[in-house]
């Protein structure tokens, strides 16, 4: 089986981060905009493709904030996703304009994007849910590590 490379944005403004919107039998759940890498591009490239498809609008790439391994024969839905393995990089992103959000290209289970506020993102069922802890450290100024290893 082969390991699946996929960069994510992490999009904030105003105390708000942008994500998609899905939908699935348990309701709705919110996604880093980002995907997987094509062969032939890079991170930074498949980042900017992605959140044009997902979000429909241009990013501007900054640091590389975080890196995690999904291994889904050890998270909630294995029952699924039993021999999915994923690498995904997520990189601190500024939209370059926010005139159109609009998705282009929606994966399957998006209905939409959402800003959410983050002081109230344990609210909501948004995955990786380990990142958010990581994530709310790093906004508060506070050291956290680039890998954070095999997290949902």
């Amino acid at each position: 089986m082969n390991v699946r490379i996929s960069a994510k944005a992490i999009i904030i403004d105003n105390d708000r981060l942008l994500l998609t919107k899905n939908k699935d039998d348990e309701g709705y759940f919110y996604l880093f905009p980002g995907g997987g890498q094509e062969h032939g591009e890079t991170l930074h490239h498949a980042v900017k493709r992605e959140c044009l498809e997902e979000i429909g609008e241009e990013v501007e790439i900054g640091e590389l904030l975080f890196a995690r391994d999904y291994i889904g024969k050890n998270h909630e839905h294995a029952s699924f996703d039993f021999n999915f393995h994923q690498v995904e990089h997520y990189f601190i992103c500024r939209l370059i304009s926010d005139n159109n959000i609009l998705p282009v290209n929606p994966d399957s289970h998006q209905v939409g994007i959402e800003w959410l506020p983050i002081q109230q993102l344990q609210n909501y069922r948004v995955y990786p849910k380990e990142l958010l802890s990581y994530l709310i450290k790093y906004i508060e100024k506070s050291s956290t590590p680039v890998y954070l290893g095999d997290i949902n």
